[in-house]
């Protein structure tokens, strides 16, 4: 089943779109501190609120992802869009919480990276 151009074009869409907001997120991780305290609720619902609409995108762009890299000869193996889904997730939240040692935190940010640019790739081909 082959996927049509509208949702290759919002693929594309939620791959740039993502690829800013990891830009902001890897700011935010390095330039603010770590919370003082991780559980308290005014904290929380700051992450919340700033967080759902980007958990929701990520959500998107997995759901376009999947079929793309099962319906075609790309680089990318589904297994990797799984693992790219986990790492932004990760990084989306180590990047309010503050809590991975900076290399951890700089590994998953070129993983998703890589990941985002071979499938922007295999979409302009």
């Amino acid at each position: 089943m082959r996927q049509k151009g509208g949702s290759l074009f919002m693929l594309l869409t939620y791959i740039e779109s993502l690829e800013e907001i990891l830009l902001q997120l890897q700011q935010r991780y390095l330039t603010h501190e770590r919370p003082d305290n991780r559980r308290d609720p005014d904290f929380f619902s700051l992450v919340k609120e700033e967080t759902d609409p980007i958990f929701t995108l990520i959500d998107q762009w997995y759901q376009e992802a999947v079929p793309f890299v099962q319906d075609r000869e790309v680089r990318v193996h589904p297994q990797q869009v799984d693992s790219t889904e986990e790492n932004m997730k990760l990084l989306l939240l180590h990047s309010y919480y503050i809590d991975t040692p900076k290399s951890r935190y700089m590994e998953l940010h070129q993983s998703v990276l890589y990941v985002m640019e071979l499938l922007k790739q295999d979409l302009k081909q």
